[in-house]
């Protein structure tokens, strides 16, 4: 899933053509009141208390119809969960979805806290030898073993079964309500810049976007300001402080090495594949992207760049509105040239009407996939954009798209328990779309500014993924360690942000200047889910190392590739790359990801710069 702030502009999607493309979940259910959505809710807690009622006590001897059970359960909860989550991400202020949502979830967070929590104690007290016998005589079980031996071999984490029982009932009222909460105050947060007040994401679009250094600047200032005058950045620390504090104390509990390795067990990678990881982007990912900052500041003929300048448009940006259609032509496209199989996936997804493309009043901004396998075996992929016609709309349609193709073929090879990849390589085949879309446009590019344009805007991707989701993760690596030591005051999230800010930007006056940025931690949301982050630069870095070996393995590529993808979550990283050859265990696998892209990328635009006439000084 991937998140790109946008402006809503009902009148843009109509002008682009994108304006009827709505999904249609009528298939789903008809509404909110449709008696089978209740019938649907009540069948599913009848299920979870049938399934403890037969398999408690006996997963010893039936551990293989336990399995089939719980995969029939896991596919009806999932209709139900992703009809109520996309009917709220595109009707974001009613409240009687809110209202409906959170029944939904309240009732399936008591459901499993009562009847499902003794099933991971009961697998884990399996005896060796026992569970050897289930995996040779019963193929359900051998079908699952990658997911029962990760169980197994983390079971010095769980707590006692009561402990989790309480854990899971308190789920629906901790960090995800905060979350929650968090994002409704977000929504009715209001900017006054000139004559205008702007939400959140047109304030941001003004920042980053306007072609006028000083009103960007001017939006900045409004944006940072704004966030202390409604007290949204105390909120937040507030908010943080509550959500960092209640995690420390889970992990004494569980015994977890770091504040991080919770979220690395769960990506299934290990802590130091993922210091790897950090190190190499600060150590040489941060090289770049200052390079690349370098390059932009020439082409605005600065010599510093204001922090509004990060993403500013170049001159020779191409400012041509990209119509619906030919967005999906491109893509479809770019996928034929790699792979007719995934083409014909990205296809249904648009003749399904599981696409919702254009903005709209009360839907969410950004963009998401949401990939499902339903009770009767469909393998579903909505996904979620906010479509206004820029070249960087049509990478994110590749995008989200890529992350459709994983998940219908990994449903249909895995099944609901195994299909979804753990985050930290969700990414890779929603990178592996955008490049191949990438490298299909460039193709189809005669023009040098038009070039130019290309790789500057695929660098500017690349570090705001990588190089700017590392310096977050050490900022939430830094406000985690210091609140062992207590609650943390507002400058000490302040100081903490600045520090890993000039860390990978480079001191004060050298590249940027750093006014109005002390703040601005207070709006990434992600942090409310600790260390979610770093998984987009794993999966950008995990994906580049692979895409770099393509042209190696030729026509025995692409079925490599989808063999991969249909693996879902049945395997980790390391076994995933294996037989590409390569280990993201080895610290060169992250540094050659970098050498592999923006390095190779930032020379072409070097050379493209000469020739129109600007060099780095």
């Amino acid at each position: 899933m991937s998140k790109k702030e946008t402006i809503n502009n009902d009148n843009t999607a109509d002008a682009n053509g994108a304006g009827a493309v709505r999904w249609d979940l009528q298939d789903l259910y008809a509404d909110l009141d449709d008696p089978k959505l209740q019938q649907d809710i009540e069948a599913l807690l009848k299920a979870v208390e049938a399934f403890h009622s037969q398999h408690a006590g006996h997963l010893a001897t039936n551990l293989g119809a336990a399995l089939e059970d719980r995969a029939s359960i896991t596919c009806l909860a999932d209709q139900l969960m992703v009809y109520l989550f996309l009917r709220r991400s595109t009707d974001a202020t009613n409240q009687h979805i809110q209202q409906r949502l959170g029944q939904v979830q309240e009732a399936w967070s008591q459901a499993s806290a009562n009847y499902l929590t003794f099933f991971e104690h009961e697998l884990v007290a399996i005896d060796d030898a026992t569970y050897a016998k289930l995996l040779k005589s019963d193929p359900t079980v051998a079908r699952h073993q990658p997911m029962l031996d990760q169980t197994r071999e983390n079971r010095q984490f769980l707590l006692d079964q009561d402990v989790e029982r309480a854990l899971t009932l308190r789920s629906p009222f901790g960090a995800s309500q905060w979350s929650d909460y968090i994002d409704e105050m977000e929504s009715e947060l209001r900017f006054e810049l000139g004559d205008e007040s702007l939400t959140l994401p047109e304030i941001l679009h003004v920042a980053n976007n306007d072609a006028s250094a000083e009103k960007r600047a001017a939006a900045l200032a409004c944006f940072s300001k704004g966030l202390s005058e409604q007290r949204f950045d105390k909120l937040m620390a507030r908010t943080l402080n509550v959500v960092l504090g209640s995690k420390a104390v889970e992990d004494q509990e569980r015994g977890y090495a770091n504040p991080m390795s919770a979220r690395n067990l769960g990506n299934q990678v290990d802590d130091a594949t993922v210091e790897a990881l950090h190190t190499a982007v600060a150590e040489v990912g941060a090289v770049q992207s200052q390079r690349y900052y370098k390059l932009v500041a020439a082409h605005l003929g600065q010599k510093t760049l204001a922090w509004s300048d990060r993403n500013a448009p170049m001159p020779f940006a191409d400012k041509t509105t990209v119509p619906w259609q030919d967005c999906v032509d491109t893509v479809l496209s770019a996928y034929e040239s790699f792979s007719p199989t995934l083409r014909d996936l990205v296809a249904k997804m648009l003749d399904n009407k599981w696409v919702d493309a254009p903005p709209a009043e009360g839907k969410g901004g950004g963009a998401f996939n949401y990939s499902v396998l339903l009770p009767n075996g469909e393998a579903r992929a909505y996904n979620f954009l906010n479509y206004m016609g820029s070249a960087r709309d049509v990478m994110t349609m590749a995008h989200e798209v890529g992350h459709g193709v994983h998940g219908m073929l990994a449903a249909k090879a895995q099944g609901p328990l195994m299909f979804r990849a753990p985050m930290a390589y969700a990414e890779t085949a929603s990178i592996f779309g955008e490049m191949t879309t990438f490298q299909y446009v460039l193709q189809h590019t005669t023009s040098d500014e038009q070039k130019l344009a290309l790789y500057m805007e695929k660098s500017g991707d690349f570090v705001n993924t990588v190089v700017r989701q590392i310096s977050f993760s050490n900022f939430e690596r830094e406000i985690h360690r210091q609140r062992r030591d207590g609650t943390l005051m507002l400058e000490q999230f302040n100081e903490a942000w600045m520090q890993t800010t000039k860390d990978f930007y480079g001191p004060e006056g050298e590249l940027f200047t750093y006014d109005n940025v002390e703040n601005l931690w207070a709006y990434v949301t992600h942090f409310m889910r600790p260390f979610y982050v770093y998984a987009y630069a794993f999966g950008e870095l995990f994906t580049q190392s692979l895409y770099a070996r393509k042209d190696q393995f030729g026509a025995d590529f692409e079925p490599m590739y989808l063999d991969m993808l249909r693996a879902g979550g049945s395997k980790n990283a390391v076994e995933l790359m294996e037989p590409f050859g390569l280990d993201p265990r080895d610290p060169d696998f992250w540094r050659e990801g970098i050498s592999a892209s923006i390095t190779g990328w930032l020379d072409e635009a070097e050379k493209l710069s000469a020739k129109l006439g600007v060099n780095v000084s």
